[in-house]
């Protein structure tokens, strides 16, 4: 005989994930390696669920669990070599 509990979910939780998608600018990116950089220091900052950066239209698309300090993003851009230039909430 199984005497293990289970605990019965919730109902009246709200399962659903919200999440933040912001486009920003990049001047500099030439290349892919240079989508590569970007995208690896953006990256590593809390809560980023995903990063594609494009040079042809110097957009750089983030995808987090909330929407991120612009500082840090200015920050990680830097870091990589680049500029922000703007930013605009999807």
């Amino acid at each position: 005989m199984n005497t293990t509990a289970h605990a019965a979910p919730d109902r009246g939780e709200d399962m659903t994930t919200e999440t933040a998608t912001t486009v920003y600018e990049v001047t500099g990116m030439t290349c892919g390696h240079c989508e590569g950089a970007v995208s690896s220091e953006i990256s590593e900052i809390a809560g980023v669920s995903s990063v594609k950066a494009v040079a042809a239209t110097g957009q750089v698309t983030v995808v987090s669990d909330a929407p991120l300090d612009e500082a840090d993003v200015r920050a990680a851009v830097d870091e990589a070599g680049y500029e922000l230039v703007g930013v605009s909430k999807v």
